[in-house]
């Protein structure tokens, strides 16, 4: 469908990962005569480029939060973000297999969109240009706060004398097994919750609002009902 693609911002997470890939399928990586100009750029900087980038190819972004309309004057444009958290390496396995959501505001160019995305080793569907925020939302807590979650669940090994790199298997696990939940609260323990927030209250205070939020919205995605004298409930017995 298209051999010639230019990648702005190709030394960069996405874009390196991107450049590799395309190079593997033979594509022609050029700035002279591009048929699709991809901008692999911060967010803050996709309408300015896109504003000096000579109208007639296709223009895209890979911005899971940025709306179409940034890349005004195009009219052949559309959106591929890649969901995928990627690392610096630059390697384009990080792809493969991750899903791809393509926005577009008709059938030409999303088709142009699906392309490029299963090109690069995506599975592409399509996303409404105005629920953008909160797919991006759900991506941004699924990926960036598990990163808070480690770290926390790292500070109270360390308080413990555990080794904080002990976790990382147990999070693996999680995800091999397919998210199913376990532990007190799926067990409906509450004692043990408490326990959990008295030496989280001596040990790590900064950590108890994230502790009861957290554990609040893990009760409810068990089904269960915290006692009326939990700790977690507050005034009212509201939690």
């Amino acid at each position: 469908m298209i051999e010639r693609i230019e990648i702005v911002g190709a030394r960069g997470r996405v874009g390196s990962a991107v450049s590799a890939r395309l190079a593997e399928r033979g594509l022609a990586l050029e700035s002279a005569d591009p048929e699709l100009v991809l901008l692999c750029v911060p967010d803050r900087a996709i309408a300015q480029v896109a504003a000096e980038t000579p109208v007639g190819p296709w223009v895209a972004h890979v911005s899971g939060a940025t709306p179409l309309d940034a890349l005004d004057p195009h009219e052949r444009r559309f959106v591929l973000h890649p969901l995928q958290s990627f690392s610096r390496t630059g390697s384009a396995e990080q792809l493969d297999g991750a899903w791809g959501a393509v926005t577009a505001e008709n059938d030409d160019a999303r088709a142009v969109g699906y392309w490029l995305a299963e090109t690069i080793g995506l599975r592409p569907f399509a996303l409404a240009d105005d629920e953008r925020a909160a797919y991006h939302a759900g991506a941004a807590i699924a990926s960036n706060y598990l990163v808070t979650l480690r770290a926390a669940g790292r500070s109270l090994l360390e308080a413990a004398g555990a080794p904080p790199e002990a976790l990382d298997p147990l999070i693996r696990g999680v995800v091999d097994s397919g998210f199913e939940l376990t532990g007190p609260i799926a067990r409906g323990d509450w004692e043990t919750v408490e326990r959990h927030l008295a030496v989280i209250r001596t040990e790590r205070p900064e950590l108890e609002e994230l502790y009861v939020v957290l554990a609040a919205a893990t009760a409810r995605i068990a089904g269960q009902e915290m006692p009326d004298d939990t700790v977690l409930l507050g005034p009212g017995g509201a939690a």
